[in-house]
């Protein structure tokens, strides 16, 4: 069974250094606040059970006011919030505390809430790291020369830039040796520590490296949100995608189509509820975004996934195309079946569909037509669905 993963983001900090009146975490990006962009990808992450914000004192309504722009079936996944202390290592300790509360074991993400650029692949990599780590953090090469200077500015030693890294979150832990550790400092009233691997490294652990992400930016001054403006600001482009599935008819009384229960003299195989609407659906947003399929992020043969409604596959792709930057323009849907009827359904299937993804009705298209009795559609064996998926895309870089 796959270990359970829990991503906490600190998002406690004032940040002071990047001016305006408010934490920068709260601050609008492209229209967004910065929080809802770091929280979109860990959230769209199926392998991740649990999101946990650590909020500083007295942000309980900036914080309400921010996640309401998510859409609510996202926002339904996050854990209620815990205030943080004085010091971001107060703050990750309660974090922590509060996991442990509820009985958390597994591995833990570590994130700043002021990198809103993080990627599905960075993610990815952290979480690999942390199959195979009890510390892991996303490092980059340093590719400038670095010296030691003293208190009036004079250098001092030119430092071997080889064996220098700069080091970024999301970081990877075991969660009871990371607790274990930050209960240790609290304790030894051990302080100064500027992310959480270092405590690790204080508690006597060998922290592992993996490849970090250039464009995983921290916003700090100013300038850093200028960038990151201009960054959202680049030309759209537009992606394509196809989807199709289908599932055998068997025993039961109803079927799942487009998120809606429709009453039917069969039911179908399937591992999960078996709507072939949402996984044609599913894989054509994933297609657009050359994102793999749904049984790469939802692998059949993982139990957890045993007769789990289908929406949350659909709801974790628009989330990804989502926190790539990108905008859903368009779906279109087509049912192949000699039964049930989906014309009586036709617009509550739109409905839903919008809703999961977070759409308007008329950004969704749904039919439905038969084989004319040809194949095994047209022998009532099965029902089929093809899907297309229209997105934008921000121009690579």
């Amino acid at each position: 069974m796959t270990p359970a993963v829990a991503a906490l983001i600190v998002a406690a900090g004032r940040g002071l250094r990047a001016g305006a009146d408010a934490p920068k975490q709260y601050r609008r990006l492209g229209g967004v606040p910065v929080l809802c962009r770091t929280l979109a990808p860990f959230l769209a992450e199926s392998r991740i059970g649990s999101v946990l914000v650590v909020t500083g004192a007295g942000d309980a309504e900036r914080y309400d006011d921010a996640i309401r722009q998510l859409p609510e079936n996202t926002r339904a996944r996050l854990a209620a919030s815990v205030e943080g202390g004085e010091t971001r290592q107060d703050s990750v300790r309660a974090g922590l505390e509060a996991l442990a509360a509820a009985g958390f074991a597994g591995s833990v993400l570590v994130h700043d809430a002021a990198r809103p650029f993080v990627s599905s692949a960075l993610i990815e990599r952290a979480l690999a790291a942390s199959a195979e780590h009890a510390a892991a953090i996303p490092a980059l090469a340093v590719t400038d020369t670095v010296k030691r200077i003293d208190a009036v500015g004079r250098v001092e030693e030119t430092l071997p830039r080889e064996q220098l890294v700069f080091v970024q979150t999301p970081q990877a832990f075991a969660f009871q040796p990371l607790l274990a550790a930050h209960r240790a400092a609290h304790a030894a009233a051990a302080g100064g520590f500027t992310d959480d691997s270092a405590i690790m490294e204080w508690a006597g652990h060998r922290v592992a490296t993996f490849a970090g992400d250039p464009m995983n930016l921290k916003l700090t001054y100013p300038g850093d949100f200028e960038q990151a403006e201009q960054r959202l600001s680049r030309p759209l482009v537009t992606r394509i995608g196809t989807g199709y599935d289908v599932h055998a008819f068997a025993d039961g009384d109803h079927v799942w189509l487009g998120g809606v229960r429709i009453p039917h003299s069969r039911g179908v195989t399937a591992h999960s509820d078996g709507d072939v609407a949402l996984h044609a659906l599913t894989d054509a947003l994933l297609g657009a975004l050359a994102d793999g399929d749904i049984g790469s992020h939802f692998p059949p043969s993982d139990p957890q996934w045993r007769g789990a409604s289908s929406d949350r596959f659909l709801a974790f792709a628009a989330e990804r195309v989502r926190q790539r930057g990108g905008r859903i323009d368009h779906l279109d849907l087509t049912i192949v079946c000699e039964g049930p009827k989906v014309g009586p359904h036709r617009d509550a299937i739109r409905a839903r569909i919008a809703e999961i993804a977070g759409l308007r009705l008329d950004q969704v298209g749904a039919k439905a037509t038969t084989s004319e009795r040809l194949g095994f559609t047209g022998r009532g064996e099965g029902i089929a669905a093809l899907a297309t998926a229209t997105i934008r895309l921000p121009e690579s870089e």
